[in-house]
């Protein structure tokens, strides 16, 4: 199915590994030239001429999110070698506090704001003008089913419903300017690296078995590839009547009606 992307320009932040490298080789494969950002130069440097060495356009930038001179570097750097992006899609994220209100310094809990809404937020802010411009963007936002219902640390569930709420708001506003604005919410996602990964390897066998048992009706955990997919699909002119969504890939894990 061509998803119609032949072309478009896409940024992708925390592109060096993971969800977010998976994101960007799907639209790649789609035709879109791809522009990443990690805070890692070397793995950086590496995604980037993998995706090259496929056949595809790739650029990287070393930045961190959450520096704001950063970000307006990355976005520079993407206009300077590749033009105004079409697609953005905001994709780091993590924890930086605790499950527990009284363990989570005020430090954490603004630290895990700045990674997992604020950066979004001023990414999105520097892409959106064009976008409404040229009367064509989309904007996607990896949240979490942690931002739908209870879950995650208190910061990260606090930041990923501030991102659903964000992205619904956005989403109202500029539809009438075929700028679509959507988020997609990973369940448990395991990929060498992530927090599931470290979690089966420190966890005893037994006590993984029984944490997938009792939340992962597919009885194991996500991998990265179907995100990758629900955005380029998001991304595409197959989604033009989807705006202001969010869409669970969890396996079911979720339990929300809503």
């Amino acid at each position: 199915m061509d998803l119609g992307l032949e072309g478009k320009i896409a940024m992708i932040t925390g592109g060096s590994h993971g969800l977010g490298y998976q994101i960007a080789l799907c639209l790649a494969r789609e035709g879109c030239k791809v522009s990443i950002c990690a805070r890692d130069k070397r793995r950086v440097d590496e995604v980037v001429s993998d995706i090259q060495n496929q056949g595809f356009t790739a650029r990287g930038s070393q930045a961190d999110v959450t520096n704001e001179s950063d970000l307006q570097l990355f976005y520079d750097e993407t206009l300077d070698q590749l033009g105004h992006p079409d697609i953005l899609v905001n994709n780091v994220g993590g924890r930086r506090g605790s499950v527990n209100f009284a363990d989570t310094s005020m430090d954490q809990f603004m630290s895990g704001l700045e990674l997992n809404l604020i950066s979004a937020v001023r990414m999105t802010k520097l892409v959106i003008d064009h976008m409404k411009s040229q009367q064509w963007g989309r904007v996607i936002n990896i949240a979490s089913i942690s931002g739908r219902e209870h879950g995650g640390s208190i910061d990260y569930m606090t930041a990923k419903a501030g991102m659903i709420a964000f992205s619904k708001h956005l989403a109202l506003q500029y539809a009438q300017h075929n700028v679509l604005v959507n988020c997609v919410a990973p369940g448990s996602i395991d990929f060498p690296g992530s927090t599931w990964d470290r979690y089966q390897r420190i966890e005893p066998p037994d006590v993984v078995a029984e944490f997938i048992d009792r939340n992962l009706p597919m009885g194991k955990f996500g991998w990265p590839e179907p995100i990758g997919e629900t955005v380029a699909f998001l991304a595409s002119e197959k989604a033009d009547l989807i705006t202001g969504a969010c869409l669970n890939v969890d396996g079911g894990q979720s339990h929300s009606l809503i």
